[in-house]
């Protein structure tokens, strides 16, 4: 399946004009969660730009972009889960890692719901033995820790910024806003060079969580069938392209070479929020398709509206996302059109 973008040509055309940098070539990194949408993109650009990569890996999961792509053969693989603190202090020490992407994270509402302990276990415990185990290290030099604009909580005040209070309510929310607390601690008490991300709703090829509502939507169209959208449509999200979300943990990863943002918190967001309706109606416009979505109306412990300011990136990081929302979505729905097909 081929798996280039717009964005990858444009690193290896920069590469051969002498333009861009090695700062990953030959750095050890390990990251959490490489199976997953995010993940699985931000390992193929590490290994692509010569990381010696280090991937964490609970669960087996052959349909993941990371196997399909081939970039599971072209990395180091260890067998296990964050909730394994000495499994993670064996990681960071054996392969002697620099720097560490943490993504790894029950990212399901409606799993979180269902099932609060284990998406606690996950995201928090999870979260403060990475950063237990990279505070023992002494060779850990940056650690970049995946939070969420869910951590906000519902806010009156909108967009978001940096300085929104961490307000979760509902167990997912909860963990993610717990999680981000607990990276500020181990910066402000241990000195700890951590960052925090808090993207919008990541969407790409990849995501295999098809209940979801971009993937959702279009296997249903792909499949001529009616989407569905389980909450009102009204839910107001924005909607960030996976690869725009690369280059985002990738900016602000190469930007901790400046010691005066550890301990920060990043917004990255294309800051152009759509409802939930909104965001179908442009799906089915864009595979012409003549159908209209079924709203089921039973979305439970949502936030209504949540949009991100990524300001603070522009202006910090010289981070601008590099996709419009219909570049972004042409590129996911080839994606799926080739990823289907091998069904």
């Amino acid at each position: 399946m081929p798996l280039t973008s717009r964005w990858s040509v444009d690193y290896v055309l920069a590469k051969e004009m002498g333009m861009a940098t090695n700062f990953w070539k030959d750095r050890n990194v390990l990251l959490t969660g490489c199976t997953g949408l995010l993940g699985s993109w931000l390992a193929q650009t590490l290994v692509e730009r010569e990381a010696n990569l280090i991937g964490l890996i609970r669960d087996s999961v052959p349909r993941s972009n990371l196997y399909l792509s081939g970039i599971s053969k072209r990395m180091t693989v260890v067998r296990g889960e964050v909730e394994d603190e000495p499994l993670l202090e064996r990681t960071l020490n054996e392969y002697e890692v620099d720097s560490i992407f943490h993504l790894a994270a029950q990212t399901i509402v409606t799993i979180a719901n269902r099932n609060p302990l284990s998406t606690f276990e996950t995201n928090i415990k999870g979260t403060w033995n990475i950063l237990e185990a990279a505070r023992r290290s002494s060779l850990v030099s940056r650690v970049i820790v995946a939070s969420s604009d869910k951590a906000y909580g519902s806010q009156e005040i909108l967009p978001y910024d940096e300085r929104t209070p961490l307000e979760g309510r509902h167990p997912y929310d909860v963990s993610k806003s717990c999680a981000d607390l607990i990276c500020q601690s181990y910066h402000n008490t241990y000195g700890l060079p951590v960052c925090i991300t808090r993207c919008g709703n990541l969407y790409g090829g990849g995501d295999l969580n098809f209940n979801r509502i971009v993937p959702g939507t279009i296997r249903s169209l792909m499949n001529g069938e009616r989407p569905v959208i389980r909450s009102d449509g009204l839910l107001v999200r924005d909607y960030f392209y996976v690869l725009d979300g690369v280059e985002a943990y990738m900016t602000l990863a190469e930007g901790m070479d400046e010691r005066k943002i550890h301990g920060e918190a990043f917004n990255f967001s294309n800051e152009r929020p759509l409802s939930v309706l909104e965001l179908v109606d442009t799906l089915i416009e864009q595979m012409e398709a003549d159908v209209r979505p079924h709203v089921l109306g039973k979305a439970s412990n949502e936030i209504r509206h949540q949009y991100l300011s990524a300001a603070k990136a522009r202006e910090v990081l010289g981070w601008r996302p590099s996709y419009t929302l219909q570049e972004g979505l042409d590129e996911t729905i080839r994606w799926y059109g080739e990823f289907l097909r091998r069904d």
